[in-house]
């Protein structure tokens, strides 16, 4: 389920980022409202995943899903800058992070 989510994920932000043109059509503007509710449906799939993680010390990577969280409302606000800006600004130059890996620490040091 998550792969899933993710996929989507990556396909809304290419096509949120990789348009430079502005939304001329009602029917471009029902796609990226389309995109909005899209990023709601990744976002809980994300947060039931986060939610049935368990701890294994073990594992010695686990997925950054706080970070994802944060690039899906970056993307979230983006699209809706677009849909009514106030006034013509110049973007926001930060780029998403887009690594979601995390290195977790082991359970007992080495000898």
């Amino acid at each position: 389920m998550l792969t899933t989510a993710f996929r989507c994920w990556l396909l809304l932000s290419l096509a949120v980022f990789h348009g430079s043109s502005y939304a001329a059509s009602a029917q471009e503007q029902g796609q990226l409202s389309l995109m909005l509710q899209q990023l709601d449906t990744i976002k809980r799939l994300a947060t039931r995943a986060e939610a049935a993680v368990t701890s294994d010390p073990v594992e010695r990577y686990r997925f950054d899903y706080p970070r994802l969280t944060q690039d899906i409302q970056r993307i979230r606000q983006g699209i809706q800058v677009y849909l009514s800006p106030s006034r013509a600004q110049p973007r926001d130059p930060a780029e998403l992070v887009g690594n979601y890996r995390l290195d977790t620490l082991p359970a007992e040091p080495s000898p």
